[in-house]
Order: C-alpha cells, then structure tokens, then sequence
C-alpha cells in the first residue's frame, strides 16, 4: 500500500478510509493532494476486498476546496492535471459504496467531492457553499451534473448561483446529506453506518454500485435487460444461498464473495 502525505488511506477488513489530511489548511488543496487522492482512489477502486469506502477530513474541517492561501501567496500554482478531476468519476462509479463523512467545512472542490459519493453525512457544526462564483470562476468537480440530481435542478442553480454558506440542518433539509449528527457522537455514528455496510454481501454491494451508476444513462429497456443479468447473476451465488440461509436460521451471514 502506497504511503501518501497529504491524505491517509487506511484498509481494514472489508472497509477501507481515505482521509485528506492538511488539517492545518482545513484540507485544502494543492496539486499534491490532488495527485495524491487520485493515485490513492484508483487504487481503492481496484481492492476487491473492501466493500465500503469513507471519506473524510482530518482535524475540523473535510474539504473547503483549493487552498487559497497556497493560491494568493505569490508563488506559481501548476494547474491541476486534468486527469485527477476524475476524482469526482472514481468516487461516483467505483464498485463500492463510498460514504462522506462531512466533518466541518465543506466548499468548492471539497463540495463537489461529496456529492459524488454514494451517501453523506455531517457533524451539525458543518457549513457548505459551492464557492465557485465567490471566486469568479465557473466550477469544477461535476457539481452542475451531481447536484441537480441530489437537490433538484432548480435549488442547485440556487446553490450554485447565490454561492452563500448554509449550515447542516439546511443541508439536511434540502436533501444534500442524508442527517446531521451531533458532533460529539458524529464520528461513533458514521462508524455504525460504515460498519453495517462493510458486512454486506460484496459481489451484491457491487452490481447494485453498477446499477445505479448505469441507470443515470440508459434508456428504462436497456437498463432492465442489464438488471435482470444481474439479478439473476447474483441470485446464483454461493453468497446469495448464505444469505438466505442465514435469514432462515435467523443468525449473520458469513460472505465469501463467491
């Protein structure tokens, strides 16, 4: 496993965290976060052995998008490698549930990142802003394709266009994350989601992923034959007969992704 400086990615058992870690800076970016969490989600998407993936930050803040500090302090800033804006792709389409864990500020970049992620949940002290505009540019990370599909198209242009900050009783509200927790039991309860996730039948966690990743853009016929194999593909598995037997048996499942 790679060892990274400005994120920590760390596997255990079926479940596997990926952490930016520049708690100093909030997280913010620099190019080698970038590159960094790039190398680092390619790498968790192709580890058949997890299941479930959590994203979050280090210190008090998960992500408030590029480090402006870093970006106004005189020096030449490289541009981003077009490449490492497929972080948005790899946490939306890879074959595993990915769940954030907002765990303060959340903008630009940062919030672009979360809304590709499967599930999201925040400490109530959380604030969110898309950002772009503030800054006077257009935006970046696939905000105007994911958020219209989380919040609607009309409230995302809100979003996006009045660039103000909202807190996460709002963000709960509209939709964007599923709860806020109080913050001091938020980590202890995103670790029980994380946890139930992570005993979950793998090869089922995957082919549903591809389900939903695929129905964003096939036509209703085209998808139904593609889930109709896959439902009868994963109704054969050893794992399905478990699962079966477990329920009727009434004890845990014991899963061997076969």
């Amino acid at each position: 496993m790679t060892d990274y400086e400005t994120i920590k990615y760390e596997v255990s058992g079926t479940r596997a965290t990926v952490t930016l870690n520049r708690p100093d800076n909030l997280n913010g970016i620099n190019n080698q976060m970038m590159r960094e969490l790039y190398h680092c989600l390619n790498e968790a998407a192709l580890d058949e052995s997890t299941r479930v993936l959590l994203f979050t930050g280090e210190g008090r803040g998960f992500c408030p998008g590029v480090d402006l500090n870093a970006s106004t302090s005189g020096e030449p800033q490289k541009p981003f490698s077009k490449a490492c804006f497929h972080i948005t792709s790899l946490l939306h389409e890879m074959p595993k549930i990915t769940v954030a864990a907002i765990n303060g500020a959340c903008a630009g970049a940062g919030f672009g990142w979360a809304c590709a992620c499967d599930l999201r949940y925040a400490t109530a002290r959380a604030s969110f802003n898309t950002a772009f505009l503030g800054v006077a540019i257009s935006g970046d990370m696939a905000g105007p394709w994911l958020l219209p599909r989380i919040v609607g198209a009309t409230k995302a242009r809100e979003l996006f266009f009045m660039s103000e900050k909202f807190k996460a009783d709002e963000a709960e509200r509209i939709g964007l994350i599923l709860k806020a927790f109080p913050d001091e039991t938020f980590r202890d309860d995103v670790e029980a989601i994380v946890e139930r996730l992570a005993k979950s039948a793998p090869l089922a966690i995957s082919e549903m992923k591809k389900n939903f990743v695929n129905a964003e853009s096939m036509p209703l016929r085209d998808y139904i034959e593609l889930e109709s194999e896959r439902h009868s593909r994963t109704g054969a598995t050893e794992d399905s007969r478990e699962a079966m037997r477990a329920f009727v048996e009434k004890r845990e499942p014991v899963f061997k992704a076969r």
